[in-house]
């Protein structure tokens, strides 16, 4: 055989596609199958950001070469919402557009670390992450996190675990896969830790449109006036536009850094879609409260979920946030695999094994009660009623 890279080749397979292969051998026979396997929202776009987007992609305008950084009006429109948000300064000059924001940890990736560098993440961590840095000879070092401190990664843990080839930390907030939040204090150490060591923190914050309304800012850290010389943060427009198949993200972080991931940007994606950037400009300053009212539904369903899981004996929820859940199984020295594909195939439950997110969660799933609706949720403990592996 032709030798190929060897880091792609010792990276596991996407874990969602096998566990969609369990769902395949549900009957039905308990009604339709409550996939709780991936983050995706349970409810459509607005009806006007459709036809934004259509309209878009019907212009001569969306079919050219944008700016390697992002169309300037996306650009301006997120960067005076996250300047009101957090309380602080961040232009357009300090954002970058990308084509979703899973290519947006690549780019910040390839731009920061070489082969032979190490990155913490936090462990549970999110499985792309993970197979990112190993692609690219970029090691992962786990900086744990459990149920005991609330899934919440320790700052005095994470300075122990640094070495010479630390380039960076990785928080994710709220956290895929616990749905842990972590507050403000923990991420400002974080960051000051970062700026002693001299190391980049990338803040992943995919879900933060989903944090309560009355929460307020998720940190302090665009009020700190050096905050460009040491933080990235990364945001998704696919869960707060409800756009995922467009595949649009955001980089926020200092020009200096910028300028070097440009270069990456230039060879991986030239320009994020055209048409969805076109949209977007408009729906950001528009959709204020249809955004307010999909929270307070995640928001509905999370309650829904904590009830149900209470209703099922032996079940631990371990921890709940603004997209996911994180449970036990109560069935010692079972393979987690065993029981999630034993769940979607005879019970129409599907969620995904702990170990797909890391060491030491054998005996954990993560839950993505978003994708469904509260009646769903409300299921699942007579799916789960006698259930045994």
């Amino acid at each position: 055989m032709i030798p190929f890279n060897t880091n792609v080749r010792d990276t596991g397979t996407p874990p969602i596609p096998e566990a969609q292969g369990w769902a395949k051998r549900y009957d039905g026979a308990l009604g339709p199958m409550i996939d709780l396997s991936q983050a995706v929202p349970g409810y459509p776009p607005h009806a006007d950001l459709l036809k934004h987007l259509s309209e878009a992609a019907g212009t001569q305008a969306a079919a050219k070469y944008g700016d390697i950084y992002g169309d300037e009006g996306l650009r301006n429109a997120l960067s005076t919402e996250i300047s009101t948000l957090y309380r602080g300064k961040v232009t357009a000059d300090e954002i970058a557009i990308t084509s979703g924001c899973n290519q947006a940890f690549v780019l910040v990736m390839m731009a920061l670390a070489k082969a032979g560098d190490n990155v913490l993440l936090p462990a549970p961590w999110y499985f792309n992450h993970q197979m990112t840095l190993q692609m690219l000879g970029v090691e992962p070092h786990a900086l744990p996190a459990s149920a005991d401190n609330g899934f919440i990664p320790d700052v005095a843990e994470a300075e122990r675990l640094l070495d010479g080839k630390t380039r960076a930390i990785v928080l994710v907030t709220p956290n895929n896969p616990t749905g842990a939040i972590y507050p403000p204090a923990t991420i400002a150490a974080f960051a000051a830790l970062c700026r002693r060591k001299n190391i980049w923190l990338i803040v992943d914050e995919t879900y933060r449109d989903f944090l309560a309304a009355d929460y307020g800012a998720p940190h302090s850290l665009f009020s700190d006036g050096e905050w460009a010389n040491n933080v990235l943060s990364l945001y998704s427009f696919s869960k707060s536009y409800c756009i995922p198949g467009h595949r649009v993200g955001a980089i926020i972080g200092g020009r200096a850094i910028l300028d070097e991931i440009g270069k990456v940007i230039d060879c991986v994606q030239i320009c994020a879609p055209r048409a969805a950037q076109t949209a977007l400009t408009w729906a950001i300053p528009s959709l204020d409260e249809w955004r307010s009212g999909n929270t307070a539904e995640i928001t509905r369903r999370a309650v829904a979920f904590r009830d149900a899981m209470a209703a099922c004996p032996g079940w631990q929820l371990l921890s709940i946030g603004a997209y996911f859940a994180y449970v036990a199984h109560p069935f010692q020295g079972a393979s987690v695999f065993a029981v999630a594909e034993k769940l979607a195939a005879t019970r129409g439950v599907l969620g995904l094994p702990g170990p797909w997110f890391g060491p030491g969660q054998e005996n954990h799933l993560r839950l993505a009660f978003a994708n469904v609706s509260v009646d769903s949720i409300r299921d699942i403990p007579a799916r789960l009623a006698g259930f045994v592996v």
